[in-house]
Order: structure tokens, then C-alpha cells, then sequence
């Protein structure tokens, strides 16, 4: 009868990883967790435009929450991570009706079923006037109606899952006035905060340091 022994026989050694193949694993999950939060948590753009003046000025980055409105599940139409819906005065970020390839940011004036007027100037929702403090209008001028939509609109009745959006530079912004609605599947996010912000080119090194890190109203 063989004898049996408890001795633990030692294990070898795995074999070391090449440092190439690590730093390749460490990039490689870098970019997935990058992917997964410019898709679900947030993402930065930048303002090209003054059609938002002078809540966001050309030049401000910015961060939109991608999650608050919903995400959906790759290739279904499940939707996850809704916090609340769209709702008048938010900042958002979409995808421009007329060319998908642009992303727009306006600010929600009417939600569905909402009846939006648009009378010199002056902006009605469901009959009553509706004002916002960051709303302005450089050219006095009123334009009529019969030449285009600009001060005068409507009314018009905003469709079920649709928004009715405008810029806060009224006078300078081309918006649901003249393209009518967007559509909640063209939702990308509320814009939530200025990450940076560069008055000019960025070798001019012109920083606006008053608006970093400032909440978007």
C-alpha cells in the first residue's frame, strides 16, 4: 500500500503579461467605459452659435445629461434610467429635424398639447403670455407675419411626443418658428452645466472664468 502525503505541491507561476498586452487591456477598457458614458451618462458639446445668448455664449462647453430624459437599450425600445420627462424651460440638446448629422440646443417653451402664439414679439402658451428672464430681443424691428414667422407664429398645437423649442437670442434664432417641433426620440439630453468656456480662438487663451462651472438656468 502506497503511502499518501499532504505535502502541498507548489503551483507555477502564470505567466507574466507583456507590458504592451497591458497597457493594450488598459486602453481597450478606457474606451468602453468612455463609450458607455458619452451613450448613457453624459456628453460635452460646444456652442457655435449665439441663438442662445446670452444664457450660453460661443465658445461655452458645456455637459448634457443623457440619462435624466431616458437612454435606450442598444437595439431595442426599451427605454432605462428615465428620471422625468421634458419640461418648459429646460436647455436641451437634439438632433436637428432637418439634418440629423447637426446637433441643436434651444429651450422647451411648449410640451404635448401645448397651444404656442407667438404675437410681436411676445410669446403665448395655452392663451396665457409666457415669459422667461433669460429670453432676449436685439432688433426692435417687428417682422410681419406674411414675410416670416420670426415675431409673429401660429397658433399652432404641439403634437403628442413632439416640443416646441426656441433660442433665448429671439430675434437671432432659427427654431420651431420655422421648422415647427421636435420629436422625443430626437432628444439627446438637458444641458446641465459650463465644464469651460474660450471667448475667441483658443490660442488667444481669452477664458471666460466667470462662467466655468456655472449651472445652465
Amino acid at each position: 500500500m502506497e503511502e499518501q502525503s499532504d505535502t502541498l505541491q507548489p503551483q507555477e507561476a502564470p505567466a507574466k503579461k507583456s507590458l504592451w498586452r497591458e497597457y493594450a487591456e488598459s486602453i481597450v477598457i478606457a474606451i468602453l467605459l468612455a463609450l458607455v458614458i458619452r451613450t448613457y451618462v453624459v456628453q460635452a458639446f460646444k456652442i457655435p452659435s449665439g441663438s442662445m445668448e446670452d444664457t450660453l455664449l460661443i465658445g461655452d462647453h458645456l455637459l448634457v445629461s443623457k440619462f435624466i430624459y431616458g437612454t435606450k437599450l442598444p437595439f431595442t425600445d426599451t427605454q432605462v434610467i428615465k428620471l422625468r420627462d421634458p419640461q418648459r424651460g429646460d436647455v436641451i440638446v437634439f438632433e436637428y429635424p432637418e439634418d440629423p448629422r447637426k446637433d441643436f440646443i434651444k429651450r422647451i417653451v411648449g410640451i404635448p398639447g401645448d397651444v404656442v402664439e407667438g404675437k410681436d414679439k411676445q410669446v403665448f402658451v395655452n392663451g396665457k403670455l409666457y415669459e422667461t428672464p433669460q429670453a432676449v430681443h436685439k432688433e426692435a424691428e417687428i417682422i410681419p407675419k406674411e414675410q416670416n414667422p420670426r415675431d409673429t407664429f401660429g397658433p399652432v398645437v404641439v403634437p403628442e411626443n413632439s416640443y416646441f423649442v426656441m433660442g433665448d437670442n429671439r430675434d437671432r434664432s432659427y427654431d420651431s418658428r420655422f421648422w415647427k417641433f421636435v420629436r422625443r426620440d430626437q432628444l439627446k439630453g438637458l444641458a446641465f452645466i459650463k465644464y469651460w468656456s474660450i471667448d475667441g480662438p483658443w490660442y488667444k487663451f481669452n477664458i471666460r472664468w466667470r462662467n466655468i462651472g456655472r449651472l445652465i438656468k
